[in-house]
């Protein structure tokens, strides 16, 4: 089974109003080429890459123009140190617990490099974020995908356990993009303990990109879990909630073993100093970033009616003049009637175009 967001789509069905149809278009593209669409226009709004709309923080920004860019002709040092013991200390392990990478781009492919086989595959949701199947194809390792649940849209735990026997890896991505939803710490746990006895060679690759935004009841971190044991890692990114995406870090924690030898396929060299700088900002700022995640947050959040409805009309009063004046213009590439859903679909899947497909009626 392709693991794309067009089956989930027709999956679903395209009976809802409005639909937006959240493909990633060509934006892995767009870094090689160096340049943004609409380049010298108004700025955009690109919802596809769920960039923290609040931008980096000026703590963030003043590190790197102060102390990164005087550094810039060297290579990284003693500020590896300084960033992978300020991770430790935020977690609760070691600094030999965690790997860095030039944003959690990085981990996922490490992971799907070293754990993965032309005889040992990766298993994930449909959808999910895409980086590991798109790796894993491109070294032509085997791919399985498991449709998510219908009635709540989450993982199907009792599928995902029986696709995952002999794997190489599974990637479990909680809270999942883009559904925006969760599985439970004790179902995680549950999931884990069954593999880990079915499946002795299987590697489980916890996604936690959008760990801080996670306020769903039961909701919690495999980082525990992770340390203790080599068969678990989990992946973290500055990219959401702190602003950094394009920066370009993150990291993984897990079991030393495991650690050292996703490290020994790919060492931290990718990583700029500005990165490294922006990093140390961040991890010395906690507490002011907790406000950005009751801003940016929402979405993944299970708020009150009244809460969302004070948030819309919060859009409608501040977001919306600035689409309707053209300073802010969403990248739209094409408008279809639901008639026209498979059209639509076959866009998607062509990965051609660059801004959102949209679904009217």
């Amino acid at each position: 089974m392709s693991l794309s967001r067009r089956s989930f789509v027709q999956t679903l069905g395209v009976g809802a109003t409005g639909l937006w149809i959240t493909s990633r278009g060509r934006e892995g593209s767009l870094f090689a080429q160096a340049n943004q669409p609409l380049a010298g226009g108004p700025p955009s709004i690109i919802l596809s890459s769920n960039e923290n709309p609040l931008g980096t923080h000026k703590d963030v920004l003043a590190a790197i123009r102060g102390a990164a860019f005087p550094e810039a002709g060297r290579y990284p040092g003693a500020i590896f140190v300084e960033v992978m013991d300020l991770l430790a200390k935020k977690h609760g392990v070691k600094p030999e617990n965690i790997l860095l990478g030039s944003g959690s781009t990085q981990i996922l492919r490490t992971a799907t490099h070293v754990f993965t086989s032309k005889t040992a595959g990766l298993v994930a949701a449909i959808p999910a974020y895409e980086e590991c199947a798109d790796y894993a194809r491109l070294m032509g390792h085997p791919i399985t995908g498991v449709k998510l649940n219908p009635t709540d849209l989450k993982m199907d735990l009792d599928a995902l356990q029986q696709a995952s026997k002999g794997a190489g890896l599974v990637f479990f991505c909680n809270p999942n993009n883009p559904v925006a939803t969760a599985i439970t710490g004790s179902d995680t746990k549950t999931y884990l303990n069954m593999l880990m006895k079915q499946s002795a060679n299987t590697t489980v690759l916890a996604d936690e990109a959008y760990f801080e935004y996670g306020t769903m009841p039961g909701y919690e971190t495999m980082i525990p879990i992770a340390v203790q044991n080599p068969r678990v890692v989990v992946a973290r990114t500055f990219s959401k909630c702190f602003g950094m995406a394009g920066i370009r870090i993150g990291y993984a924690i897990g079991h030393k073993d495991t650690i050292a030898k996703m490290g020994d396929w790919d060492s931290v060299g990718d990583i700029s100093v500005m990165a490294l700088q922006g990093a140390k900002a961040e991890l010395n700022i906690q507490t002011i970033m907790q406000r950005r995640l009751t801003i940016t947050g929402s979405t993944l959040r299970a708020r009150p009616i009244a809460d969302k409805g004070a948030i819309a009309e919060a859009v409608h009063r501040h977001v919306w003049p600035l689409l309707e004046s053209g300073a802010v213009k969403p990248i739209l590439y094409a408008t279809f009637p639901l008639r026209d859903a498979s059209e639509a679909h076959r866009v998607m899947e062509s990965s051609a175009h660059i801004g959102k497909l949209v679904l009217i009626t």
